[in-house]
């Protein structure tokens, strides 16, 4: 813990202390402590808790401290200025060591004490020769990572496997080398000049050592604007695969110095299998590796995949359990009906969503596939051109992350079979064997007596949550009278649950007309049958069946996620939006936020006058000028000229679009998730890299060559 504060501290004359020596010998002043990390259990004794980092440091308080003058950097320099005052330093101390050298030659008599002047000189000069051509050296090779990284490069070149037996080639980050000293790089090549031809430049090892160095630098930029802003909020994205092991994408949420809400990837986390293990891990990654406090976390959401969502509920109320204040709810990335049927316990729910991404790709794959499908509904829909046409356009757009998605398979799906099974029986050369093969295997999926049952009572259920969930997707207005509709959507679910036998007997009905239609058998699904080995319940229908196994859990489930994700502490943050005057001006300016604001109380920097100055803001908007529109986001209050005469609201505000559910109103802030997934879209799975994927999502993130090459001979002299 001592070793970390000094970091924090950027002590560098106490980096080689040992922690004993800094636990006996050094004290740290409380004021560099948040209040929340001391704990006074009277006026005369303080002690901090156990998981205590030191953050808060005044730069100018020193200047009025001589003894402090000389270990504390007053002024922030830009790279430039940096560069110029360590050439300054190392002419001049070349120029003192020139002049001791004229000095013991012109006075013979005094050698001995000229000498051990000479060696006081010697420890004065900032680097010798030798270690400026190492770090000129470390920085080429930077330099290199960091363009591979950023151009999206993989370490390695050709496969083994790939070459005759015998031939030694280059990988690509060598290559990259080889070029830079043909180009004429002279410290690269008086490195290498003697070195054997068939000879790693830089191993595997030292090239993980410095992607990791380039990983934190580059984080640390983001992260260091995260903590100068106090709050965030927590968003994680789908599982993905990096190099064969499984990781979770984190983003965070912050308002920059110039009020814009931001978005940013900083970094992949292992997935560990146990849900409280990767709670643990989860927590310890942001706080002790990332070094953020989560204190100041207003927010946490999670995309995940299918099978992961009750892992990742564990996290959540575990970070709750622990942070009261970091509200868990949904993302606005997400529609609420797609991130509700990832998350029902029910594998045949699971398996379609599987097969319905799968056609989607396959689909979008290939050109002449969507114009084979266009002529298909074509020919379906002759009597409804305009439904024909509109389905058209939503096969060329990702309709797997619809409101309606089931709906829309529903629409589409005898036109999804109809033309698979033309491609799949085709025997003309128009399609490709893998074509020809996915069509086959999709189309048995899509007719499975399973699959459409499932699609239907999903569709059915999810129906209740629809406009619901478009709402949260919609203007702040739309997502504010949404919170107050919850009960509405609950209660319509509950008549459901209460009445099942009834709404199931529709639902099953219709599923068994459009199997009748696509020349489905209606039947148990056979890993049943065959799970039951003779023991078999003639009494057992199909109806009864996915009643028990699909509509019940499915309508439960979707009651208790809803209570869930809309916390009563979530729907409070929520009502807070009448804060936004566009929101004010439909309840006829008669609101009263400081009710709901309770829970951002600690937040504000004057909660006393909260009250007086929620009244002014509504004054100010209900007796505006008629020329004067009313601020339609939190984006757009935000940016108001006069918000810093209104600091608490200014404080709620910001707060408030932390949520993860608020979107992103300015759409080039909120890149980072584009990006990630371009970057997943674009690179091999064995060919990705946790470390370059960071600095190909960043690429625009400044990068500090020189803090990186000090931290890699800090770390591996």
């Amino acid at each position: 813990r001592c070793q970390r504060w000094v970091e924090n501290c950027r002590r560098a004359d106490l980096e080689d202390k040992t922690p004993d020596q800094l636990n006996k010998h050094y004290r740290l002043c409380a004021k560099h402590f948040e209040t929340s990390m001391i704990c006074r259990s009277s006026p005369y004794r303080t002690v901090l808790r156990d998981n205590a980092v030191p953050t808060i440091f005044d730069l100018t308080s020193h200047l009025n401290n001589p003894h402090s003058r000389h270990r504390k950097r007053i002024k922030e320099l830009s790279e430039d200025e940096i560069r110029t005052l360590k050439q300054q330093k190392i002419d001049e101390a070349f120029e003192r060591k020139q002049a001791t050298q004229e000095s013991n030659e012109n006075n013979e008599q005094n050698t001995v004490s000229e000498e051990g002047g000479e060696e006081q000189e010697e420890e004065a000069v900032p680097l010798t020769l030798e270690e400026r051509e190492n770090k000129d050296y470390l920085k080429s090779l930077f330099e290199i990572l960091i363009l591979m990284g950023k151009q999206n490069i993989p370490l390695d070149g050709h496969n083994v496997d790939e070459l005759p037996e015998g031939i030694f080639t280059s990988d690509n980050f060598q290559a990259l080398l080889e070029y830079r000293i043909n180009s004429g790089d002279e410290v690269l090549r008086k490195r290498f000049e003697m070195t054997a031809v068939n000879l790693e430049y830089c191993s595997k090892t030292q090239q993980k050592q410095m992607l990791e160095i380039c990983e934190n630098c580059v984080r640390e930029e983001t992260l260091r604007e995260v903590r100068d802003s106090h709050f965030f909020s927590i968003v994680t994205d789908e599982v993905v695969d990096i190099a064969g092991e499984e990781h979770l994408p984190v983003l965070v949420r912050f308002v920059d110095d110039s009020h814009n809400l931001r978005e940013e990837f900083i970094g992949f986390l292992p997935y560990e299998a146990d849900p409280e293990i990767l709670a643990v891990k989860f927590h310890a990654t942001i706080t002790e590796k990332w070094g953020l406090n989560m204190e100041y976390c207003r927010g946490q959401a999670y995309i995940v995949s299918s099978g992961f969502a009750s892992k990742m509920k564990v996290v959540a109320s575990r970070l709750l359990e622990k942070y009261p204040q970091a509200v868990y709810t949904l993302c606005s990335s997400c529609a609420l009906n797609v991130w509700l049927a990832k998350s029902v316990p029910v594998v045949g729910v699971s398996i379609a969503l599987g097969t319905i991404e799968e056609v989607c790709c396959l689909i979008n794959q290939s050109p002449q596939l969507l114009v084979e499908l266009d002529n298909t509904i074509s020919a379906l829909f002759q009597d409804n051109e305009e439904k024909g046409n509109e389905l058209k356009k939503i096969c060329r757009s990702q309709w797997t992350g619809r409101h309606d998605t089931f709906e829309v398979l529903v629409d589409l799906l005898q036109a999804l079979v109809l033309c698979l099974d033309a491609v799949s029986s085709d025997l003309s050369v128009r399609w490709n064997n893998f074509i020809v093969g996915r069509a086959f295997v999709l189309s048995s999926a899509l007719t499975d007596f399973d699959f459409i049952v499932t699609i239907v009572i999903m569709k059915n259920v999810l129906s209740f949550t629809r406009a619901f969930g478009k709402n949260l997707q919609g203007q702040t207005s739309d997502v504010f009278f949404a919170a107050g509709s919850l009960t509405a959507v609950l209660h319509s679910l509950n008549e459901v649950m209460e009445n099942i036998e009834v709404y199931h007997e529709f639902w099953f009905e219709e599923a068994t007309n459009l199997a009748t239609k696509l020349d489905v058998q209606i039947k148990l699904p056979g890993k049943f049958r065959r799970a039951q080995q003779g023991n078999f319940d003639p009494d057992m229908t199909s109806e009864n069946y996915y009643k028990e196994t699909l509509s019940v859990p499915a309508v439960e489930h979707i009651i208790q996620e809803l209570k869930d994700i809309f916390s009563e502490q979530h729907l409070k943050a929520l009502k807070c939006l009448s804060l936004v005057p566009s929101v004010m001006g439909q309840l006829k300016f008669n609101t009263s936020e400081e009710h709901h604001a309770d829970m951002f109380k600690n937040d504000l920097p004057n909660p006393d006058t909260l009250s007086a100055e929620l009244h002014c803001w509504r004054i100010k908007w209900k007796h505006r000028g008629k020329d004067i529109e009313l601020p339609a986001t939190i984006y757009e209050a935000l940016h108001l000229p006069d918000i810093k005469f209104f600091p608490n609201v200014y404080a709620l505000l910001k707060v408030l679009c932390l949520l993860p559910v608020m979107k992103v109103e300015n759409e080039k802030y909120g890149i980072g998730r584009k990006r990630l997934k371009a970057y997943l879209k674009n690179t091999l799975t064995e060919q990705r890299s946790s470390n370059l994927a960071l600095l190909n999502i960043n690429f625009d993130i400044k990068h500090d060559l020189d803090l990186m090459v000090d931290t890699y001979i800090k770390l591996y002299p």
